[in-house]
Formats: structure tokens, sequence, C-alpha cells
């Protein structure tokens, strides 16, 4: 076992892995993983179904064979292949959600990514997605869009259990957390059990640095060059001081009396996309109690291999990352343009992968179409 995802789960960061294919799941190394690097989570996006499907067409050959000589559609092909291995991945993952009385232990998908301003349309796919995996452990992903927002609501409120997802603002991540507290309000309205519903709150940290240092890199001056590399964990921390506001809120509290569990903060896009930077900073610069973690294998292993462990770098943080933001707008970068960029770009980006994915498959059935005939 790696003793520095050991120690970092110690300190109360759960470490969910951003990966999943068949054969991970087939050859039993996503439960040696779980032993090994303390995961108790496991998140997906259409960019990771695509890579593991036209990767490992060998685990997928069977069931693809079986809905070529079916004529299935490719839509339908993606719904059956998706949610097989999310059904089979929360199976992996149950002792894991026992052992935390459904805390942790969970698996995530994505509603179709082409939904994402659609709202009646979300909560059609999220009903959808929660019956077809059929698992008391799966997290359906829902974007953090406006329109996302009504069908987080009304998903909570059926007692589905939800990922918000592409999250980039602390503003944004202010209407989530409302979304949120209104679906717990209409499940507890509704007679269903607070405890059973689950949340965590996907927030995308080193896509803001991406995007931010680009427009540092025009700007061109020394002050400006100075703001380099510091605005995704800032904002991130600004994030969860809102997190801290809400859970002191009388809100909060009436439907924590009644069982409810938190909505945790989710650091997401952890991956280091510059290679100047340290390779670990999305992780162990953004540690405290309560928070989730997902992490490509490539950042789980710099993570078990070098990550130091500084203790909580959060909470007392907070007020530095404020300055941050201060410093970043006097060099003349308009965050609120920063965030709508990457909403709209984070949309666009799953909504490719998500044509790609459906354009691979559709191959793939029709060479098996044609083999069986």
């Amino acid at each position: 076992m790696s003793e520095r995802l050991k120690a970092l789960a110690d300190a109360g960061v759960s470490i969910w892995l951003d990966d999943l294919d068949r054969q991970r799941i087939k050859s039993g190394e996503l439960r040696q993983i779980i032993e090994r690097d303390s995961v108790t989570g496991v998140t997906t996006n259409p960019a990771i179904f695509n890579n593991a499907i036209t990767s490992g067409a060998a685990a997928y050959e069977s069931q693809l064979s079986d809905l070529a000589v079916r004529g299935v559609d490719r839509d339908e092909a993606v719904r059956s292949i998706t949610t097989r291995d999310v059904r089979d991945a929360c199976d992996v993952m149950h002792d894991v959600y026992e052992r935390t009385n459904g805390i942790d232990g969970r698996v995530s998908i994505e509603v179709d990514p082409r939904y994402a301003r659609k709202t009646p349309q979300t909560i059609a796919a999220a009903r959808a997605l929660h019956w077809m995996v059929d698992r008391p452990n799966v997290l359906i992903k829902i974007p953090g869009t406006v329109e996302g927002l009504p069908a987080i609501a009304q998903a909570l409120g059926e007692g589905i259990s939800v990922n918000v997802t592409l999250i980039f603002s602390p503003k944004a991540y202010i209407g989530v957390m409302d979304a949120w507290l209104e679906g717990l309000e209409r499940a507890d309205a509704a007679g269903i059990d607070l405890g059973s519903i689950h949340s965590v709150a996907s927030f995308f940290v080193s896509r803001v640095d991406t995007e931010v240092d680009k427009r540092i890199d025009s700007i061109g001056t020394a002050e400006a060059e100075a703001m380099r590399g510091k605005a995704g964990i800032a904002n991130a921390r600004l994030a969860y001081g809102e997190f801290e506001e809400v859970m002191k809120s009388d809100r909060w509290k009436a439907l924590a009396a009644k069982g409810a569990l938190p909505q945790r903060p989710l650091w997401a896009s952890t991956g280091v996309k510059d290679p100047k930077y340290d390779d670990t900073r999305y992780v162990m610069d953004l540690v405290t109690e309560n928070i989730v973690n997902t992490m490509p294998e490539k950042t789980m292993q710099a993570v078990a291999d070098h990550g130091e462990l500084k203790g909580d770098t959060i909470r007392p943080n907070i007020d530095d990352a404020r300055q941050v933001f201060t410093d970043i707008a006097a060099v003349g970068i308009d965050m609120d343009d920063v965030f709508r960029v990457l909403e709209d770009e984070g949309v666009e980006k799953f909504v490719v992968a998500w044509v790609d994915l459906l354009d691979n498959l559709q191959k793939a059935l029709e060479q098996r179409g044609d083999t069986e005939a």
C-alpha cells in the first residue's frame, strides 16, 4: 500500500480514480488499485469511455457482437456498454460502500453531454441511467450549468444521488449548493430517507490555470507573470470557503438534523497541464477534511511517489486566495469571462468526446454486423 496515499486518506481526503475500463474490471486491477492506493471511488466521463472502448476492443468484443446482431443503434449501444461498466465497477466498490456507510465506494456516470443546456432531457437521462445501472452506490453526473440546476434539484428530490460536474466558479458553486439543498428539501417532503441520498460537487481546477496563464502570457508584464499558476488553487480554496458558509446555515442544519449528508467538494481536473508545475500540486495544495480528489492514474502515481503532505492546505489559505483574485484583477484579467469561457469549452469538449464515442461505436457495430451477415 502506498504510504503517501494512505496518509492523504487519513487526512480526510477521499481518493477517487478518474478512469475506468472493462479490462481493468475483469482482470481484477481495479480491486488491486482499491487495496493498494486507498482508492474509494471512480469517476468517468465521455473521453474516458471513448478511450476505453476504442483501445480495449477485446474486452468489449462479445457485447459489441451481440449489439450488432440485434441491430441496435449507436445511442442504445453506448448506454448498454457504459452502464454495464459502471454497474460492474459499483459491484467492485460495494465493500468500500458498505465499510464507509455509503459515503464512498461511489462510481459516477454522466448524462449525455448534449443535454447540458436542456433541462427536461437531462432529468429524463438521469432517471434512465439511475434505473439502468441499478446500484445504490452509483452517482449520476449532471452539469452545473444554469440549465442543469433544476435537473439537479429534481433528481435529488427523487432520491437519485448526483455528482454535479463542470463547476468552475465560486458563484456557480453557490447556485449548485442551492439546487442541492432544494433537492434535499423536496426529498424530505416526499418522505425519502435523506441519509440514502449522496452528492458531490466537482470543481475543476487545472483548467482554470490553463486559461488564466494563457491570458497572463498575452499581457506579458512582470506583474502579470507573477500571478502565473495561482488562479486554479486559489479558486478552489475560495469555493471551499463558500461550502463552509453553507454548512453553517440554518437551512443546512435543519436538513442535517433529519439525516442529510453534506455535498462534499470534489476536486476534478487535477492532472497538471503545464510541465513547469509540480505534478502533485492540485492534490497536495488542496487538502482538508471531508473532500474528494479524483485523479488520473498518472497523478495518483505521482502522489504515491513524491507527494508531500503539508497538513490542511485549504482553510488557512482562504484569505490569501482572496488576495490572489484581487491581484489577478489588477493585472487586467476578467475572471467572470474566464469562467464563462471555461464552462462553454467544458461542455463542448464533453460533447465532442461523446460524438467521437458514438462515431467509433457506429463503425464497430457496422464492422461486426458485416461479419455476422
